[in-house]
């Protein structure tokens, strides 16, 4: 008996070892509102902190976010840490940075929720906001003048590269599911061109620590 309750313990931290070095609380959402600039994002630094004030907002403190965007001399895989990352509701979206950018990711509509827990529209819904602003290509480095200006443009000129976070889109080719490397903005960077595509001026973030 004695032996058992031993071996019952040892398994017992064992497991809370596993649960301590995987914490599963938000490390990932989709922005429930962009920056009402369009692709004006203030840089990277303004959209970093945008995604720490919402989840700030959400109740999550302590931790560092990071946008998933690229920008002229940045690869948006190089900023967001190593991962493991789960989005509000505790579900694992990516292990590391390689199964992100593989087909091993969990990112649906389902699962690539706001910093709230609540499902982005997706094609079908109305307005359509899928079009996720990323400046990226499928393995996550940049797209040379696909970043609205490094993220500082609201205008007629520019273009942005987007991902579908709802894997959607107008047929069933690789790009059209991309979460991450769809296809560019039309109309430049404003937030009446990233509406008429299907966005709405929103982006992934990400936990680093």
């Amino acid at each position: 008996m004695r032996r058992l309750l031993l071996v019952t313990a040892a398994a017992s931290l064992a497991a809370i070892g596993v649960a301590s070095s995987q914490d599963a609380t938000l490390s990932f959402f989709v922005t429930s509102v962009g920056s009402g600039k369009g692709a004006d994002l203030g840089g990277l630094a303004g959209a970093d902190a945008h995604c720490a004030s919402l989840a700030e907002a959400a109740g999550v403190t302590g931790k560092t976010w990071h946008a998933y965007l690229s920008t002229s001399d940045t690869d948006a895989r190089d900023r967001i840490g190593t991962g493991p990352w789960f989005n509000a509701k505790g579900v694992k979206i990516a292990d590391d940075v390689a199964s992100l950018h593989s087909d091993a990711n969990a990112i649906t509509k389902q699962t690539a929720l706001n910093e709230k827990g609540e499902v982005v529209n997706g094609r079908g819904d109305k307005p359509n906001r899928h079009d996720v602003l990323t400046g990226s290509k499928p393995d996550g480095t940049k797209i040379a003048d696909q970043t609205c200006g490094d993220w500082t443009r609201s205008g007629a000129e520019g273009a942005a590269m987007t991902g579908h976070h709802d894997r959607t889109g107008l047929d069933d080719s690789a790009a059209a599911k991309s979460w991450n490397s769809s296809h560019a903005s039309r109309g430049g960077c404003s937030q009446e061109a990233l509406r008429s595509t299907g966005g709405d001026g929103l982006f992934y973030c990400f936990a680093v620590n």
